[in-house]
């Protein structure tokens, strides 16, 4: 099989840690093995079982205290550090094993995966162990409740693939606590026209042509597809987990 590997990553709060778990105990009633391994230095608590921690070569707490950072300054440093210490994250996938699944749980500041190049060079870095590598995009569903707040996560998820050049499956996340879930639906349905005539509805007349400008890019890339995910509904994690085997 050789060693298989899924960044699981998006903006904080959208539940890329709870999702680690859920896939490792989905996976787990299959008979099938799955690593965990954190790279989120300001990471305080797992449900999941820890293959592999960053806060063991450094932690987003002792950075701000030493380093005189804020939360975004300091996660930035600690990717950086990690890039260049990228042999204590080779030695710690080298006790998991080869022919391994691992999933990476990353941090969810955005800068991250789109213009800070620390985690594109990290894939890099990853690839060149011979991990066949995708990523895993994750987004708030709950965050989505009209058609400019969706936007904005598509137009961040098209950011972080076109950064990251990795296989991508993008994942509308706690779709089980989306309380119209047919409004939901009729956004990941929507065509570009109807997406804009949302968007364009109570818009002030200098935003039409930028509103238009957004659909266009978004239609013209056409790679910005979600899946929803529901924890309740096995179907769902089914699909998912299909689609990430596949990209990897």
């Amino acid at each position: 099989m050789g060693r298989c590997a899924c960044l699981v990553i998006g903006p904080a709060g959208s539940g890329k840690s709870t999702y680690c778990d859920m896939m490792r105990t989905h996976c787990e009633t299959q008979r099938r093995r799955v690593h965990v391994v954190n790279l989120d230095p300001a990471a305080e608590h797992f449900a999941y079982p820890v293959a592999a921690d960053i806060r063991e070569l450094i932690s987003l707490e002792d950075v701000m205290a030493e380093m005189g950072l804020g939360p975004n300054g300091g996660l930035i440093y600690c990717m950086e550090y990690l890039v260049d210490h990228i042999d204590w994250l080779v030695d710690e996938l080298d006790e998991i094993g080869e022919d391994e699944y691992v999933l990476f749980d990353c941090p969810g500041q955005i800068e991250l995966y789109s213009h800070v190049p620390s985690m594109q060079q990290i894939s890099q870095e990853l690839q060149r162990m011979r991990f066949r590598l995708a990523a895993c995009y994750l987004l708030d569903s709950t965050f989505c409740s009209d058609a400019p707040k969706f936007l904005s996560g598509a137009l961040c998820c098209l950011s972080a693939m076109t950064a990251l050049e990795l296989p991508h499956v993008n994942v509308l996340s706690k779709c089980d606590l989306v309380a119209n879930r047919g409004s939901l639906d009729a956004l990941l349905e929507a065509d570009p026209d109807e997406l804009r005539s949302r968007l364009d509805a109570g818009t002030r007349p200098a935003f039409l042509k930028l509103n238009s400008a957004i659909c266009e890019l978004l239609d013209e890339w056409s790679m910005v597809q979600f899946l929803p995910l529901d924890p309740t509904d096995t179907d769902s994690v089914d699909l998912i987990l299909a689609q990430v085997d596949n990209a990897v």
